[in-house]
């Protein structure tokens, strides 16, 4: 498969160039023309290089790429990772805001759809005046602690929990990685809010606002869009494809 037509398919159903980002979104480091597998990660660091190379990848797709705001120097770790792509031929493409606000393989869309969260499905979490996460209810009210150990479960992943809600929760807001600034938007809309990091500043508007507010781990809430991607482009492009697990633990 020509690496010119995954990157287009890749920049047109991602939508790349509508989403203004800090993020370099797009092919960040071209090599080889023809590309027989793709690895999925993340984030793009020389543990995921190593083992894209290991899988015999010729073009590696991230959530979190290497060139953020532009690139000011080509030095240190910068240089390093460039050199290591370019010696071993592996192309990187990165997806960030688009891959997390994405109606169909997005983190955010992903995570209601995969723990059964269908009715009433609607764009949330405003960030530079564009909705990045969604909200949406259960079919029926479910047991705070019952959601949680589902995620841990599901996401292999260790939840914190801000318990200032109800026990029994229904509706519920998604916006995956880093978004706990958007605490007050999800008091006013759901019975509990889902990110990944925990921030200190969250506590108390959580405990005034009276919402359950569960930090399930910027990774683990962020491998939900590249696993999608995954599957997505093996299957249109009979291409094999791989997910490459970094955990962070955080």
């Amino acid at each position: 498969m020509e690496l010119k037509i995954l990157t287009e398919f890749f920049d047109e159903y991602l939508k790349i160039s509508e989403i203004e980002d800090v993020s370099v979104n797009g092919l960040q480091v071209e090599c080889q023309e023809d590309v027989e597998k793709i690895c999925f990660a993340v984030d793009a660091c020389a543990e995921t290089f190593k083992l894209a190379k290991e899988e015999n990848a010729d073009m590696l797709f991230v959530h979190h790429g290497m060139i953020w705001n532009g690139i000011k120097s080509v030095t240190g770790i910068t240089y390093k990772r460039l050199k290591f792509l370019i010696e071993n031929e592996i192309s990187l493409y990165a997806a960030h805001l688009p891959l997390d606000m994405h109606d169909e393989v997005g983190n955010n869309i992903r995570f209601l759809k995969i723990f059964g969260i269908n009715e009433s499905i609607e764009e949330f979490g405003t960030y530079h005046g564009i909705k990045i996460g969604y909200t949406g209810r259960f079919e029926k009210e479910k047991n705070l602690s019952d959601f949680v150990s589902e995620i841990e479960r599901q996401l292999n992943t260790k939840c914190k929990i801000l318990k200032f809600g109800k026990n029994k929760i229904k509706s519920v807001g998604v916006v995956s990685g880093g978004a706990a600034s958007l605490i007050d938007e999800a008091i006013e809309n759901v019975d509990c809010f889902v990110t990944g990091e925990p921030s200190h500043q969250v506590y108390h508007s959580a405990k005034e606002g009276k919402i359950n507010v569960i930090f399930a781990g910027h990774y683990a809430t962020e491998t939900l869009g590249v696993k999608a991607m995954a599957k997505l482009i093996g299957k249109k492009f009979n291409i094999e494809t791989k997910f490459i697990d970094c955990p962070t633990g955080l």
